[in-house]
């Protein structure tokens, strides 16, 4: 696959409490996709940045909040999110050298 379109496909890793848990217990790493990324697109970009190897890939979208911006009622932007769970052995240390 071409290494420009991998390096677009992760966003970002998705810290939260849930994410972080499921880390530590599962190696399951949660990060935020573009909307059009596909499975085998996500397993192989993760594969490609982070020099690990891939079990599994879920993913979700996620519809954004009605909001209120000011006056004006408003809505966030749906995203779409990947778990990647690894395979035993393999680990992502996001909080960099410790």
């Amino acid at each position: 696959m071409n290494p420009a379109r991998l390096m677009q496909i992760l966003i970002a890793p998705h810290i939260s409490e849930k994410a972080l848990r499921l880390a530590d217990n599962h190696r399951q790493f949660v990060f935020k996709v573009v909307q059009d990324a596909t499975k085998p697109e996500i397993k192989e970009a993760v594969e490609y940045l982070f020099a690990v190897k891939v079990e599994s890939v879920q993913v979700t979208r996620v519809k954004g909040k009605r909001k209120n911006f000011g006056r004006r009622p408003g809505k966030r932007a749906n995203w779409k999110k990947a778990y990647v769970g690894l395979e035993e052995g393999f680990d992502i240390n996001f909080r960099g050298a410790e």
